[in-house]
């Protein structure tokens, strides 16, 4: 009983490490933003420092996973909520990955680029945290029905994402000597957009977890 009681406290430690690991990597998406919008090249340094941080965190998350499972030989739930973790871990480094990539489109801006940076970049923000703080609260709660709550907001980010590329591609004709700034912006609005889509793939394991069967959020 003792080894049994010590093995689901491991199991939620581990759920503690992912959840920490969304913090840093909701945190890293509103560093980076803010800082397109302000023009801050050193804050873009400190991102991509904060960064290997995160890379860290996850590599700790597998380590630990992989330990478990070589050690308890889970079967059932068990094993599932392990690889669950896994595959949690990995689309958070990811998102974190976006929020470095926004970080990097900022110093290639450069100081005094002359562009104003498009409202909508910061709507599309906005969804995004939300979409986060839903999949992990899903995932903490093993809770469908919030789980379930992704796929509306996906497909509002969607459709900003779609409207803030058509809007930028009708700029460049206008100002095509700004053309390279102006991508920039899309390549951000690029990885906002796919910021939520790993929040839906959380929202989809987390299903996973519960029924043990794969659902897609977006049929």
């Amino acid at each position: 009983m003792v080894g049994r009681e010590q093995f689901h406290a491991e199991l939620e430690k581990m759920k503690t490490m992912v959840i920490d690991l969304a913090e840093g990597a909701k945190e890293q998406l509103s560093r980076s933003v803010e800082a397109l919008y302000n023009g801050d090249l050193e804050a873009t340094n400190n991102i991509l420092e904060d960064d290997k941080v995160l890379d860290q965190k996850e590599m700790d998350i597998n380590e630990a996973v992989i330990l478990l499972i070589a050690r308890e030989q889970p079967v059932a739930s068990d094993l599932r909520r392990l690889i669950i973790a896994l595959k949690i871990s990995t689309d958070l480094e990811r998102m974190a990955d976006h929020a470095k990539n926004i970080a990097k489109s900022i110093q290639h801006l450069g100081e005094n680029h002359g562009i104003n940076i498009h409202e909508k970049l910061s709507d599309m923000k906005e969804i995004a945290i939300r979409m986060i703080d839903l999949s992990i609260k899903s995932y903490k709660h093993e809770d469908m029905t919030i789980a379930r709550k992704l796929a509306e907001l996906d497909d509002q980010l969607d459709k900003l994402y779609g409207e803030v590329t058509k809007e930028l591609l009708e700029e460049t004709a206008t100002n095509p000597q700004s053309i390279q700034h102006i991508m920039q912006m899309a390549y951000c609005a690029r990885y906002i957009e796919r910021f939520g889509d790993h929040a839906t793939n959380i929202g989809e394991n987390v299903l996973y977890l519960i029924k043990g069967k794969s659902i897609d959020l977006n049929a």
